[in-house]
């Protein structure tokens, strides 16, 4: 064991490891676990050249209060090797898990070659984890040919099966991209279809709709033992962001659907969020902070093939201009002042942009940024779903400016929150500046159908709108030198477990060619 202060650094191996602080006499504790501690996996994620962050938490019985876990911090041994049976270790060293974030572990790796695969695993009061695999960003302008990743999110518990996370454990991906809805508040038993209409549930969540930390912690361990999920979390990195769910339903920075007091939202949304960063593998900058916010905000950059921005639509934005679902535009939709980012976040997004040399930029977020028509039958105006950038003109116009002046263009957005596949050409002044792929749901809507009622009325009146789909699954991006093209993958049902996967439809840029084709 290595004892720490904040000021060095422990050397192991040649390598350097993240810094930790070990109170003294810690390691002397004798924990004997009833259950097995690591119910939860692993995960890993927010990758640099050098290394990444590595999760997991103590919860021997996780749907109890505290997980079953003393009231008191633990330490946890972790090592990192080059190869998954450990016989060239890379990095170890020791953590402490401790009560006041639900025994959970955030181990900073650092020090690591880049571009390569590396494995993972925790060991506690002799007992040792699942192995996790990650990945090093590759070196900084290193020349790279090819990224893959998946575009994941949309779980409802209760509305189906993980089965597309079995499929996204079994592919060749360099990272996973989740766009949240992680968990859904949602009581018990309050399951719905796309068209709003009551399904039965295939599974119940434990407790009523979470407010209090210990109903959110509770929750994720729920959806977190999910084996199918916890797969998917082992077998790849994953950039972590949040949408709504984690808190309330179409939250925006201080407000929920319900004309809530302020002041009491932000005590339900500071433990939401905590209990979110307990469960993610993220980095201690997206640690609470005193006001109760928690940021997600990040850059990474694949070589010289592409250069991802991971963006946060909830925290900073203003309230929906015409109240929530799909809604004729009224005035405040043009309004000037409104924010989806907030002023910060559009600046860095802008810097981001400009200072890139990668062929692609990936523009990673939560909710669609085509505007569209959403009418299905003869309404006299057109509908817009007001949670999504189509409720908000004046930061869609913006976005757009900064696109349209990106000097390499090559930019794709890629989108959840639909619980729908779209493939989407983003328009400004008549040319397209961007292409957006958005992601169906893993579970939430059920098992939908291959075209959801009402999409032909969408195609005829968005010429922005290329496909659309309406199963299940995962958005598969392949990221080349002469093109991104998008594999949506799906499952036929997820009220059955086991469905075999299969690709609905691809979409391609081709890199200096604006605009969608078929693929």
């Amino acid at each position: 064991m290595t004892l720490l202060t904040p000021s060095r650094r422990a050397v192991i191996g040649g390598l350097v490891a993240a810094p930790f602080i070990l109170p003294a006499g810690l390691r002397a504790q004798t924990l004997g676990f009833v259950d097995y501690p690591f119910t939860l996996g692993v995960a890993s994620g927010d990758a640099l050249p050098d290394g990444f962050v590595i999760w997991t938490r103590l919860a021997p019985r996780p749907l109890e209060p505290r997980g079953g876990m003393p009231i008191k911090p633990v330490a946890v041994d972790w090592e990192v090797a080059e190869d998954d049976s450990f016989r060239t270790i890379v990095a170890k060293g020791s953590e402490v898990a401790h009560p006041e974030l639900a025994h959970s572990v955030h181990v900073e790796v650092a020090g690591l070659k880049p571009g390569r695969p590396y494995w993972y695993r925790f060991k506690c009061a002799g007992e040792k984890s699942l192995t996790g695999r990650a990945r090093t960003l590759p070196a900084i302008g290193a020349v790279v040919d090819k990224v893959r990743f998946a575009a994941v999110g949309c779980q409802h518990f209760e509305a189906g099966y993980y089965t597309a996370y079995r499929h996204v454990a079994e592919e060749e991906l360099d990272f996973v991209f989740h766009y949240g809805d992680y968990i859904y508040e949602y009581h018990p038993g309050t399951v719905t279809n796309e068209l709003h209409q009551p399904i039965d549930p295939v599974r119940l969540y434990v407790g009523g709709e979470p407010y209090t930390l210990g109903d959110y912690r509770i929750r994720y361990a729920q959806e977190t033992m999910d084996t199918d999920l916890m797969a998917a979390r082992a077998a790849h990195p994953w950039f972590c962001t949040y949408d709504d769910h984690e808190v309330d339903n179409n939250w925006v920075s201080d407000r929920d659907q319900d004309g809530t007091d302020p002041a009491l939202f932000l005590l339900r949304r500071r433990q939401a969020l905590q209990a979110w960063y307990e469960h993610m593998p993220v980095r201690k900058a997206s640690f609470p902070q005193a006001d109760g916010a928690v940021e997600f905000r990040r850059r990474a950059d694949y070589g010289d093939l592409m250069r991802g921005h991971f963006l946060n639509t909830r925290l900073y934005r203003t309230d929906q201009p015409c109240g929530d679902d799909y809604k004729p535009a009224c005035a405040g939709v043009s309004a000037a002042d409104a924010q989806i980012l907030g002023q910060q976040q559009e600046h860095w997004l802008g810097e981001g942009l400009a200072s890139s040399h990668q062929r692609w930029q990936l523009v990673a977020q939560q909710v669609m940024v085509c505007p569209l028509d959403r009418r299905e039958h003869d309404e006299p105006q057109p509908l817009y779903n007001m949670d999504s950038w189509a409720g908000y003109q004046g930061p869609r116009t913006r976005l757009f400016d900064q696109f349209a002046s990106h000097k390499g263009g090559n930019i794709v957005v890629v989108t959840g929150d639909e619980h729908q596949n779209f493939a989407n050409d983003l328009i400004h002044h008549d040319k397209v500046v961007a292409s957006e792929f958005v992601s169906t749901s893993i579970s939430s809507g059920g098992d939908g159908h291959e075209t959801r009622p009402g999409n032909e009325a969408w195609m005829r009146r968005n010429p922005c709108l290329k496909w659309t789909g309406d199963r299940r699954g995962y958005a598969l991006s392949e990221v080349t030198r002469d093109a991104w093209t998008c594999h949506f993958r799906a499952v036929d049902a997820v009220s059955v477990k086991g469905m075999p996967i299969r690709t609905a439809s691809r979409w391609a840029v081709q890199a200096g060619k604006p605009g969608l084709v078929q693929a």
